[in-house]
């Protein structure tokens, strides 16, 4: 019997633990009309229409494929106004899963964000995180708080291969609330597997660390819960004493150590809307439930349609299931390991839903206020229709005070991995576009910011080639 390939090389093949039901043809266009519409979009990836994309990697948000079962359950959708079953479906998944006593749903993570900003944030206090979020930090600033970053030194190395490089920093911490004292303090804010950082994972022993230095000084802790299944994998793989717990323990024990989190259910729970604030405490859950009905909805549904509760509550529960995270970030790893293996430079180690590619090391002769990042993502495009987007100095935005660019140390380009959405073979052809436009990467000029609008501007903003 003659062997397969997998068994002369002494290595099995993994595949998805799915099958595909239902496709979506794509569109493959030539590099005449690429470059008409990246013009024509300032530059921007976000302001290509989809129909001129090929493969679609601008985020990980919303982009998901949902399940047959998830899709049965939208038919099962009750819309009345007041309490919807599918919200009492959804709020006994949040308890079981991710252990918090209270929900409130919203109409996306970004709505939550505003909530607990509001609610928890006064006037000129302080909020820790590891690593900044775009929206995140926009939220807390408008709700009048100061972000201040506490990751550790490693996460803003691209070459270091600490495993956990999303942990808080313990020692800047404690320093910066014994400078300011706890009162200033409005919450500690930590990220799972933290986006502007490359996709890297905290650690149980940090979570641990962290909420014993907040009980210590009467400060609460909150999670930002986006990928939090993500962060439970790396946990998994990567800390004594978690290789035989399975995901759904692991995010339940990392949950319970916090005081609540906000979550972006378009990312983890594989729907296309929505996502809910929850908490412990029972004052604050009385005043999220008085504030959501002012700005997103009553808050038995928030914003969000019973449907799409139901969705959401059926896939935290897919969410959770060890075959389909390995799946998941495998796809993301090979994807890396096809790039390292051209030395193409990258964000190591891997992360957990997307690939980051270094654009100061593809474009050192562009400086930075030249936006290297938005180039590379402007000219991977061109070259073969996949889009991703910055991470970088357009992302990191202007100092609210002086009005300069922020100039982060990390000039990052996404490319980022919908779930469940496209095969290994899509992979392949990203990784060679990467490698052609890395070939190509000495002719590559920068660009110059055109129109800027006010806020979040690395959605909307416009850029024109630097002559």
């Amino acid at each position: 019997m003659l062997k397969t390939i997998g068994q002369q090389q002494g290595r099995r093949s993994w595949a998805e633990p799915w099958k595909i039901k239902m496709v979506e043809p794509l569109s493959i266009t030539s590099r005449k009309k690429r470059e008409k519409a990246l013009k024509k979009a300032g530059y921007n990836t976000f302001l290509l229409k989809s129909k001129d994309v090929y493969i679609d990697l601008l985020t990980d948000s919303g982009t998901s494929a949902m399940s047959d079962r998830q899709w049965a359950g939208m038919m099962l959708g009750d819309e009345s106004y007041a309490g919807s079953i599918n919200f009492y479906h959804l709020e006994k998944a949040v308890r079981k899963y991710y252990s918090y006593k209270h929900l409130v749903p919203t109409h996306q993570g970004r709505g939550a964000e505003h909530l607990i900003s509001q609610v928890q944030i006064k006037e000129g206090q302080i909020v820790p995180g590891n690593m900044y979020f775009t929206t995140t930090r926009l939220h807390q600033e408008m709700a009048g708080g100061k972000f201040v970053d506490v990751i550790i030194d490693e996460a803003h190395n691209v070459n270091s291969d600490h495993p956990f490089k999303g942990n808080i920093d313990i020692e800047k911490l404690e320093q910066l609330i014994e400078t300011h004292g706890a009162d200033k303090i409005a919450y500690v804010s930590l990220a799972g597997t933290v986006n502007m950082a490359g996709g890297q994972p905290v650690s149980m022993e940090n979570i641990k660390a962290v909420k014993a230095l907040c009980d210590k000084h009467g400060i609460l802790l909150y999670l930002d819960a986006t990928r939090l299944v993500e962060n439970a994998w790396f946990i998994q793989k990567r800390e004594d004493g978690y290789q035989d717990k399975s995901i759904k323990k692991i995010l339940f024990e990392f949950c319970s150590y916090s005081d609540g989190a906000w979550m972006s259910g378009k990312k983890d729970h594989l729907v296309n809307i929505g996502g809910w604030v929850a908490v412990n405490d029972d004052k604050v859950f009385d005043k999220l439930r008085n504030l959501v009905v002012v700005y997103e909805g009553l808050h038995t549904y928030g914003g969000m349609a019973g449907r799409d509760m139901e969705a959401m509550a059926i896939g935290i529960k897919e969410s959770v299931k060890d075959k389909h995270i390995n799946a998941r970030i495998g796809q993301v790893r090979y994807l890396g390991q096809l790039l390292e293996d051209w030395g193409i430079p990258i964000v190591k180690p891997v992360g957990g839903h997307a690939i980051f590619l270094d654009a100061k090391a593809f474009y050192p002769h562009i400086p930075q206020d030249q936006f290297p990042a938005q180039t590379l993502a402007a000219n991977i495009y061109l070259d073969s229709g996949v889009r991703g987007m910055e991470r970088g100095i357009v992302s990191a935005g202007r100092d609210p005070k002086t009005g300069d660019h922020r100039y982060p140390k990390l000039e990052l380009m996404r490319l980022t991995i919908p779930r469940r959405v496209y095969t290994e073979a899509h992979m392949e052809v990203i990784a060679e576009s990467v490698k052609a436009v890395y070939d190509a990467r000495e002719e590559a000029r920068g660009l110059k910011m055109v129109y800027e609008p006010e806020y979040l501007r690395f959605f909307q903003a416009r850029f024109e080639p630097v002559s």
